[in-house]
């Protein structure tokens, strides 16, 4: 049965020296709608390794998005493990992941969901101002290409400038993990691309953790790892053995 062991989404050799950032077994998921149970994972087995890049897909309804969410800390899993490090994410209290989402992890969205009264310096300096260890909000502006647009507002941004804004303001703090759900969903080819380059960048140059969520498997070709899901199991996992950038990608 596809996804019913640990075994396909264990970490390769390559991979598994320092271990797993990111550990889940028999992961489950169950919505109550009324008196309707609606199963949303199904025994998840997983293990992601620090810096890794991983694609999550799947047609909707697969359990993409509730596995992030659970693996960023905003969800609960019915039953099952979900660690990451020595942070248990089912046992918490919401105290506690909290204080792990504010200090571990950035999220990118498909909307952008900035402050539009703010500038775009503005809107990545209110995090900062958050964070534990941030950098400073110049430097990941102009690490997602946008140090000429630091007094604008979002309004006067393209959607793809939108979009860096967001993902610029996700790394300032300097998360371990970057976690995206279909952050190219609403842009066009060479928009995406772009938006693709600069999560490319962030992933090796800082080393962070990156697993994203896309409907576009000519995405997969980027990561280190794609997993398959359907109907709330990991159906299949493939490591690729030449990661594509993000200008030889077409759709």
């Amino acid at each position: 049965m596809p996804g019913a062991s640990a075994a396909p989404a264990q970490l390769p050799a390559s991979l598994a020296g320092s271990g797993p950032v990111f550990r889940a077994r028999n992961l489950c998921k169950i919505y109550r709608v009324g008196d309707v149970e609606v199963p949303a994972l199904r025994g998840v087995d997983l293990d992601i390794a620090p810096g890794e890049f991983v694609v999550l897909l799947g047609p909707s309804g697969s359990g993409k998005s509730t596995l992030l969410n659970i693996l960023g800390g905003l969800d609960a899993p019915t039953s099952g493990e979900a660690t990451f490090r020595e942070h248990d994410l089912v046992l918490a209290p919401e105290a506690e992941l909290t204080r792990y989402r504010r200090e571990h992890v950035g999220f990118v969205f498909q909307h952008y969901n900035l402050i539009p009264s703010l500038t775009v310096l503005e809107n990545v300096a209110l995090v900062a101002e958050i964070a534990e260890r941030p950098m400073a909000p110049e430097e990941a502006l102009e690490l997602v290409g946008l140090a000429h647009r630091l007094d604008h507002f979002p309004a006067q941004l393209s959607g793809g400038e939108q979009q860096r804004t967001a993902i610029a303001r996700a790394i300032v703090k300097q998360p371990d993990v970057l976690l995206c759900d279909e952050p190219t969903g609403a842009l066009d080819y060479d928009t995406g691309r772009l938006v693709l380059e600069v999560l490319t960048k962030v992933n090796e140059e800082l080393g962070t953790t990156l697993v994203v969520i896309t409907h576009n498997v000519a995405i997969a070709g980027m990561a280190d790892r794609v997993l398959r899901l359907a109907s709330g199991r990991i159906a299949s996992v493939e490591a690729n053995a030449r990661k594509v950038r993000a200008g030889e990608l077409s759709w």
